[in-house]
This record gives C-alpha cells, sequence and structure tokens, in this order.
C-alpha cells in the first residue's frame, strides 16, 4: 500500500519527541505537510530539524503552544486556523497509588490528556466537515481498557479519551471525516525509556532486563512480550489518517500487542 497524504496538512500535538515525533515523521514521509508542536520552542526547533534532516523533502513547521490550557490552544490556533489531520498524541503519564493521587493531579491530567483533544477537535472539525475529508485520531492507550492500578489517573483519561472519539465519530455521519483512537502498549519512547533505566538502576538489572521484567510483571498477557518501538505506533496512526482509512470509524484500534484479552 502507497500511502499519499501530499495536500494534506497534518497537526500533532506533543510531537517533540517519542510516539508524537514518530508519527510526525511517518505523516511527513507520506507527503503530508507537517506541524509539529510542544511547549518549548527549541524543542520545537530541534525536532523540525530532526524530521528535515530524515524525510528528504519533508515539509514540516512547528508551533510552540502548551495545549493543555485553553490559551495555548487558542495560540496555536492563531497561528495554524486550519488542518485536515488532526492527531491528540499530547499526553502525560505518572506512577503514583491511589491514595497518594490528590486532587490537583488528577485535574491536571484531565487537562493535558483529554481536554487538550476536546478543545482542537471543537476547533478544527467544523472545517473538516466542511471540506468533506478530515481524519482526528486520538492517541489513547490500552491503559484505557485495562485500568493500571498503578496509575488509576492516568487509565480514567485514556477511557475519556475513547468515549470523546467515540461520540465525535457520530458527528461525522454521511461525511468522508473520520474520528478514531489508537490504543498502543508499553512503548519504548523517550520518557518510557527514562522510567525503565530508574527501574533497571533500582534493581540492579540491566535496561533489557529491566524492561523484559516490566512486561512480564505488568503485561503478562502480552503476546508479543516486549515494548513496541514508536514506529510501530506510528505506522497505525498513519494509515489510519490516510484516504485509504476511508471506512474505519468510531473505532479503538489496537496497537498494544494482543494485552488486551478480548474478541471485541
Amino acid at each position: 500500500m502507497n500511502i499519499d497524504l501530499s495536500g494534506k496538512t497534518a497537526l500533532v500535538t506533543g510531537s517533540t519527541a517519542g510516539i508524537g515525533h514518530a508519527i510526525a515523521r511517518g505523516l511527513a514521509a507520506s507527503g503530508a505537510t507537517v506541524v509539529i508542536n510542544g511547549r518549548a520552542q527549541g524543542k520545537v526547533d530541534g525536532a523540525v530539524a530532526a524530521i528535515t534532516k530524515s524525510v528528504p523533502g519533508a515539509k514540516v513547521s512547528g508551533v510552540a503552544a502548551d495545549v493543555s490550557t485553553a490559551a495555548g490552544c487558542d495560540a496555536l490556533l492563531e497561528a495554524l486556523p486550519s488542518v485536515d489531520i488532526l492527531i491528540n498524541n499530547a499526553g502525560i503519564f505518572e506512577p503514583k497509588g491511589f491514595f497518594d493521587i490528590p486532587d490537583e493531579d488528577w485535574s491536571r491530567f484531565y487537562e493535558v490528556n483529554v481536554m487538550s483533544g476536546v478543545r482542537l477537535s471543537r476547533a478544527y472539525m467544523p472545517g473538516m466537515l466542511k471540506r468533506n475529508w478530515g481524519r482526528i485520531v486520538f492517541i489513547s492507550s490500552e491503559s484505557a481498557l485495562n485500568i493500571p492500578k498503578e496509575m488509576i489517573h492516568y487509565g480514567m483519561t485514556k477511557t475519556a479519551q475513547l468515549a470523546v472519539a467515540r461520540g465525535l465519530a457520530e458527528l461525522t455521519r454521511g461525511t468522508a471525516v473520520t474520528v478514531n483512537s489508537v490504543l498502543p502498549g508499553p512503548t519504548m519512547s523517550e520518557g518510557v525509556e527514562t522510567f525503565v533505566a530508574d527501574l533497571a538502576k533500582q534493581n540492579g538489572q540491566s535496561v533489557e532486563e529491566a524492561a523484559a521484567r516490566f512486561v512480564k510483571q505488568h503485561r503478562p498477557t502480552s503476546l508479543v512480550e516486549r515494548f513496541a518501538s514508536v514506529e510501530e505506533i506510528a505506522n497505525m496512526v498513519v494509515y489510519v489518517s490516510s484516504r485509504e482509512a476511508s471506512v474505519t470509524n468510531g473505532a479503538a484500534l489496537r496497537a498494544e500487542g494482543g494485552i488486551i484479552q478480548t474478541i471485541a
């Protein structure tokens, strides 16, 4: 399959590193005009330069804005009034016991992981419907269905993303606009690499041993029995952003290595 996104403009929030950066690189390699987003201008500039270097002929630019706030979303919308593809990737995670999670953390996780996508979808989706083509993708997690006891607040926000995405998909009836979610499993992004490295140090293990132990202990139903690469997740996102994914709508698409033990 030759995915060609020439003529389409894509915004990937939280794309200076990790899964978001891999998605942006994959979209650029497929011909889309890609806009990188992050909070710090220096990191945005660095991510733009990295994709420009790695993808010959890439059309890529960047906007620094904190999408966890209404003001940050407004600043992004002022710089980029219209997009064809919106990837709601910005998100945070933090292992913390339920009884130690204060109200402020619940609110912070909800603002970053859920409201960023709500605000941007509310702003960009009407234009997609008017033009009769668009793609909105929420980067959720297998934690949306398997709520992790070590970070219940994170799992809650990922479940909320599925609800928002499915509800928005209902608004696309009879159009060529689609709204879907992608559910990664444990993925070796920069933030996770740091987390695993800390585990390895605490337990006197190599990073490889710590990663394998984490999957075995915390995701024992995994069929691939390893962390995914960011590129493996990006491949799914690029596909669902394409013209070829025209009848995939309102779906929660798994890219979690078989962790979830249900048929549907």
